[in-house]
């Protein structure tokens, strides 16, 4: 059962490994917004277009002084490949066992062709330089999210 979280609680910390060989930890941004991204798998369409919209809008983000992590199962290695193919601007974190996708809820029971299994929510979360999670997108559809992300970060 994914756990609840809501827009306004504290964003659940977090300390994973990145496809650079360092780390990315929730402590980095104390006293700044960052956008927590969660997505199925690397190089695969919709995570592919997500991660192309999140990367064109980094210079805008950055205005904002908002970073950008998308997180997925994916190893460092996959997410490294994934970067260099598409030359992604956003930070990549790998969370193998799952951990920290759960503990944003965005750990889901999924259904295709009739067969049930758990696999990762395409979401974002917007955390405020508090700390606390300022806005939810679950089930993302990818066209005109970035925007929308970005739209909601301006009034932060």
């Amino acid at each position: 059962m994914a756990k609840m979280v809501a827009e306004g609680q504290k964003a659940s910390p977090f300390s994973l490994a990145t496809d650079d060989g360092g780390k990315v930890s929730f402590a980095d941004f104390a006293g700044k917004p960052v956008v927590v991204y969660f997505y199925p798998k690397d190089d695969t369409s919709g995570c592919t277009a997500e991660a192309l919209d999140f990367s064109a809008a980094t210079a805008k983000f950055k205005k904002l002084g908002i970073s950008v992590v998308g997180v997925s199962k994916d190893t460092v290695a996959a997410h490294a490949k994934f970067r260099a193919k598409h030359k992604l601007k956003v930070t990549l974190a790998s969370d193998p066992d799952g951990t920290v996708i759960d503990s944003y809820g965005a750990w889901i029971e999924k259904s295709m062709y009739g067969r049930k299994y758990m696999g990762i929510d395409r979401s974002t979360f917007l955390i405020d330089s508090k700390g606390k999670i300022a806005r939810i997108w679950r089930k993302v559809r990818v066209s005109g999210h970035v925007e929308e992300v970005l739209a909601a970060a301006k009034d932060l």
